[in-house]
């Protein structure tokens, strides 16, 4: 279901990319050893990364109208390239956990960059800029470093909206039960739409005020650092009744 979703997103270079990619989809398993089993955390493997592709095309959809990617307006490709820079950077941010959750971030540049190079010389002659676009993308979905171009900052932005009370199952019947996994819990659905005061509207449905936390403290702070914080509001609905969130 979720890739059929992206899919309807893709045209043929980032058709091809996608198919690419799939082949190192162990690497996020392996990310997810270490968050899931070593640390307890929350789910950071290949349904993480798909939801986070998904909703980044989503959001990159209703804002391409509104500012012009990084990639088109600096010359070095299309609309295509920009999806698979967006598709690179969701797909792969987390994949740095394989190596440590500390500076993950940083990991995952040195990674990733192993095996992208190879799947970008499939497709482009020159694949050193997408690669580095990738890589900013990857670096910089930590929450407190700045997102230099409009692609990353899409894909910090989706990353924080995967947040659904599913994501975070796994450490909860585990035994980790705080404000993390609590918060996690209560929040039962994500929503990316147009909005009516800014161009991006992002809906987020809990059945407890504890969910506030997530989108303060999660969704929050990564909109903070992606450069698009003039483009995007915040709803947050608590069974049923909207309630106001600052951050």
């Amino acid at each position: 279901m979720l890739d059929e979703e992206i899919e309807g997103y893709l045209s043929e270079k980032s058709r091809r990319f996608f198919e690419g990619i799939r082949a190192y989809y162990e690497y996020l398993e392996a990310a997810n050893t270490m968050a899931i089993v070593r640390l307890n955390y929350n789910d950071h493997g290949v349904t993480h990364s798909k939801i986070v592709a998904r909703n980044a095309l989503r959001i990159y959809e209703i804002l391409k109208s509104h500012m012009t990617p990084n990639i088109i307006r600096e010359g070095w490709g299309d609309e295509d390239d920009v999806k698979v820079v967006l598709l690179g950077g969701s797909f792969f941010h987390d994949v740095g956990n394989a190596v440590h959750r500390e500076n993950h971030h940083i990991h995952g540049v040195s990674l990733a960059r192993t095996f992208l190079e190879k799947v970008l010389s499939d497709i482009y002659r020159s694949p050193e800029h997408m690669l580095t676009d990738i890589l900013h993308s990857i670096y910089s979905h930590y929450e407190t470093v700045e997102c230099l171009t409009m692609e990353a900052g899409i894909v910090k932005v989706a990353d924080g909206t995967d947040m659904e009370g599913g994501r975070a199952r796994i450490p909860y019947n585990r035994g980790k039960i705080d404000i993390h996994s609590v918060s996690a819990l209560s929040i039962q659905k994500v929503t990316i739409s147009e909005g009516q005061e800014k161009p991006l509207k992002i809906t987020v449905e809990m059945n407890d005020h504890a969910g506030i936390f997530q989108v303060q403290e999660v969704l929050g702070k990564k909109i903070e650092t992606s450069g698009l914080k003039e483009f995007i509001e915040i709803s947050a609905v608590v069974s049923g009744r909207e309630v106001k969130v600052t951050f």
